[in-house]
């Protein structure tokens, strides 16, 4: 017989998470999807009942976003430019019924090649903030997530926040998603950018993360490491000159394999040029 527990605090719900295998529910848009015409097989703990897991804060060293925080609240909260690829992020995960119930966390847990808000995450440097009864870890969110549907994540532990250093969120953000029709569609590829100029008009800093184009969402490091330096109109060719050797696409029934790495390139050229000409209006103003 499976059991289902919709504890009121955190601790409450970690101390059952001590007691054994539990799935986690939270705004269950892929949770009942995955079952398909399978009955239920695990104990479920709801965690829509704990208040402190929603919302956005912050602290002297970080911007701190609740696991439980619904995209739609994502998209709705004030935050620093460097933030716009998440919020654009956010409007493109599923619809707007979706976006209103699913959650920060979930999108990470579940660990798809094609979760949307992961790249937009990577750029910033987020942090995955995990609890059991008797720890807290805190790991890189590139390495949290292990491969296609795997993580870090023990069963005793549940993902409370996502943690963005206030060191990440230097410049402005974009967001390009490419898929087979407008909306309500899986990725078939993605970029986000964040770029800060310098006083003297180059590109002082790029953070530049792909998705869809490998198991897990990639930093494109060598190609910030490119355009470091660089002036905006020298952008389009340091992308056309890059190896992005860090993607390793596959052929599925979305594209090939051929067809997503010239669409990554694409894309990330117009995610920069995107996050470039935002900073220099912000400069400007």
């Amino acid at each position: 017989m499976t059991r289902y527990a919709k504890p009121k605090s955190l601790d409450e719900a970690l101390a059952l998470l001590s007691e054994g295998s539990w799935r986690v529910l939270a705004g269950a848009t892929d949770f009942y999807p995955a079952l398909g015409n399978r009955p239920l097989q695990h104990d479920v703990i709801d965690i829509n009942g704990i208040d402190v897991l929603r919302g956005v804060t912050e602290n002297d060293s970080h911007i701190v976003i609740g696991a439980r925080t619904s995209w739609a609240a994502i998209d709705k909260t004030p935050l620093p430019p460097a933030f716009d690829a998440l919020k654009q992020a956010a409007r493109e995960i599923g619809s707007i019924q979706i976006q209103n119930v699913a959650s920060l966390a979930g999108n990470i847990c579940n660990a798809s090649p094609a979760a949307d808000g992961v790249p937009a995450l990577m750029i910033l440097d987020a942090e995955v903030e995990l609890r059991s009864r008797h720890e807290l870890r805190i790991l890189p969110l590139g390495e949290f997530i292990t491969g296609n549907r795997r993580t870090k994540l023990r069963e005793d532990e549940l993902v409370t926040a996502l943690r963005i250093p206030k060191a990440s969120t230097a410049g402005r953000s974009a967001f390009v998603k490419l898929g087979a029709r407008r909306y309500l569609v899986i990725s078939i590829a993605m970029a986000a950018a964040r770029v800060a100029l310098g006083a003297d008009g180059r590109i002082a800093y790029a953070a530049i993360s792909v998705g869809s184009c490998s198991a897990v969402a990639q930093r494109l490091h060598t190609l910030e490491a490119a355009v470091a330096g660089q002036r905006p109109e020298a952008i389009e060719n340091a992308v056309q000159a890059a190896a992005l050797n860090e993607l390793s696409p596959i052929d599925d029934v979305r594209g090939s394999a051929g067809y997503r790495r010239s669409a990554a390139r694409e894309i990330v050229a117009r995610a920069l040029l995107l996050a470039t000409h935002g900073s220099q209006k912000r400069a400007a103003a």
